[in-house]
């Protein structure tokens, strides 16, 4: 099977989920196209999505958080698991993908997708605003026992993607930190995180987090 973007998403901004007193742009519905773009490189300077949203800018947008993807395979894992209808978008993804596992891609990693260019950067973190969209008892603890995030891009060439288009692999990073791996290290898992900053692939002020946690004494933690 051909790795491919089924479903090309925006949002629709309705008020925050998780009670906070701000919009959310985790309401994402499928459009035929998406034009990404590089938004500035600090969280609050706007999503890589020409017309989505971002809420939370404490903590979402910028040029780390440029485009979100999800793996429409995920997707129907949880449709069972959880026993309802997820369509195209119901995790806030920007992209619903088939045949590439996001979680076996590596930091760093280029795709081409479209007329765009873009480059796996770092996890996603589940939050309030994704379990009171959810709305499932325990549902940040339990998809993070999954491991299984999507992947945060950033934008190297801007573009137009639309639904079909292949996604393309480019020339792999010279190290094996995949998005799982990086994903488990900002779970507090400290060999995660050591192998993470003996390879030093991500962005400053992950990395930093990574030494920290791997600084930390076993009571520490918690």
């Amino acid at each position: 099977m051909n790795a491919i973007v089924v479903s090309t998403n925006l949002a629709v901004p309705r008020p925050d989920p998780g009670g906070a007193p701000r919009v959310s742009g985790i309401d994402k519905q499928p459009e035929p196209f998406i034009d990404v773009f590089t938004p500035g490189p600090s969280y609050g300077e706007g999503p890589g999505v020409v017309g989505d949203t971002v809420g939370d800018t404490q903590h979402h947008g910028g040029a780390q958080k440029a485009v979100y993807a999800f793996a429409r395979e995920e997707l129907d894992h949880w449709e069972k698991r959880l026993g309802r209808g997820l369509p195209d978008g119901s995790f806030g993804e920007n992209l619903t993908t088939q045949g590439v596992d996001l979680a076996g891609l590596l930091i760093n990693q280029r795709v081409r997708i479209g007329d765009a260019e873009l480059e796996v950067s770092i996890p996603r973190q589940p939050c309030r605003t994704f379990a009171g969209w959810l709305q499932e008892k325990g549902w940040v603890r339990t998809f993070s026992e999954r491991g299984r995030c999507g992947a945060y891009f950033r934008v190297v060439v801007p573009g137009r993607i639309s639904a079909g288009d292949e996604i393309v692999l480019l020339d792999a990073p010279a190290h094996d930190i995949t998005m799982l791996t990086a994903f488990r290290g900002a779970q507090g898992d400290k060999g995660a995180a050591a192998r993470i900053v003996e390879a030093g692939c991500l962005p400053p002020m992950y990395h930093e987090r990574m030494v920290t946690l791997v600084g930390t004494t076993p009571g520490a933690d918690g």
